[in-house]
């Protein structure tokens, strides 16, 4: 059998001589080319894996003019939808055999957004994908040359950046009409912060199923994101509850943390959940089936949304005319709702 050379590390063509092939078919296995036999597909990865030998990316770039790496823009990846989103996309340029530079911001601002993507093209980054929850991330990619592979996930309609987005407005409508089919008169709203996209887009939908049905719409309570705020914000509709009962008998809260939050305050000021209240959340964290009680809650696939994400940017790069953008510049990712224990049909006394 043939010797592999004896130094420096295994070369493709040292696993070409040791399965007896060229080294044409050693790149088609690693590309996982379909036209390969599987006897000879077997005979090249186990000259993979006895010669330990591991790709020269940097080799290939020369060829290539690709590095195979994405590069991420991303914000406060503590937050369960930002760390699932961006969790997505990993697992989505993983499967499509692309490495992933992050830079995640502690705040979002023109200027900041433009320093990582300079970052990023310092290293010769493929293509990039802007987590964009405020608008001053849509406004900073917005400004980048014509013909630079960029997606963002989140924010609204961005001149001709493709985007790809959860359908908040329509998750928003969705728990919203929900309370409504189960006999309550009107939905009162924990939102999140004024300066999140996401967090308007839900106010939107909420306000609008409410306005299609004819029902009185409440003046909508801000949060932070936190189960804090959704415990102050809880406490607040409590007291209202308290004064004029029957007033308050749903509640749609803008994400489960502050769902938490509320369902706290609402429990401390002997308001039953859902006998007196019933309340729906936003995101479908892991903990929310075990909260007590188990939390109502709009679901959003990042696992799609990644997927999708990286389906365009590919599209981008591998497109004839890269200056030409692509037909469909905004896919949307439906909102489904998870029917739990904190919601029931409301019976007027």
């Amino acid at each position: 059998m043939p010797r592999r050379r004896t130094s420096g590390p295994p070369i493709m063509a040292d696993v070409a001589r040791l399965a007896g092939v060229s080294h044409q078919t050693v790149s088609r296995v690693l590309n996982e080319h379909p036209n390969v036999r599987p006897e000879t597909r077997d005979r090249v990865l186990a000259a993979i894996e006895e010669l330990a030998y591991r790709r020269n990316f940097s080799a290939r770039a020369l060829v290539t003019s690709r590095t195979q790496t994405l590069g991420v823009v991303a914000f406060d990846t503590t937050l369960f939808g930002p760390a699932s989103t961006l969790y997505g996309i990993e697992q989505a340029a993983r499967e499509a055999g692309y490495f992933v530079s992050i830079v995640s911001l502690k705040s979002i601002t023109r200027e900041t957004v433009r320093k990582a993507l300079d970052y990023l093209a310092a290293q010769s980054v493929d293509g990039y994908i802007v987590l964009a929850p405020q608008q001053a991330a849509i406004e900073a990619i917005t400004d980048l040359p014509l013909g630079l592979p960029v997606v963002a996930v989140e924010g609204p309609n961005a001149g001709d950046v493709p985007i790809v987005a959860v359908d908040q407005a329509g998750g928003g409508a969705l728990a919203t009409r929900y309370l409504l089919d189960l006999g309550h008169r009107t939905v009162w709203h924990i939102g999140g912060p004024a300066d999140w996209l996401e967090a308007d887009a839900r106010v939107r939908g909420w306000e609008s199923e409410l306005t299609g049905a004819g029902r009185p719409v409440p003046p909508p309570i801000r949060g932070d994101w936190s189960p804090r705020s959704g415990y102050q914000a809880g406490a607040e509709l409590a007291t209202l509850a308290r004064t004029e009962p029957g007033r308050i008998t749903a509640i749609f809260v803008g994400n489960d943390q502050m769902a938490l939050g509320a369902l706290r305050a609402l429990r401390e000021a002997d308001i039953r959940v859902p006998e007196d209240v019933s309340v729906v959340g936003f995101d479908d964290i892991p903990e929310a089936e075990f909260f007590p009680p188990p939390l109502t809650t709009v679901t959003q696939d990042f696992t799609e949304v990644g997927r999708r994400s990286m389906r365009m940017l590919l599209a981008q790069l591998d497109s004839a005319r890269p200056d030409h953008p692509p037909d469909a510049l905004r896919d949307i990712v439906p909102a489904r709702l998870a029917i739990r224990s904190s919601t029931a049909r409301f019976i007027d006394q």
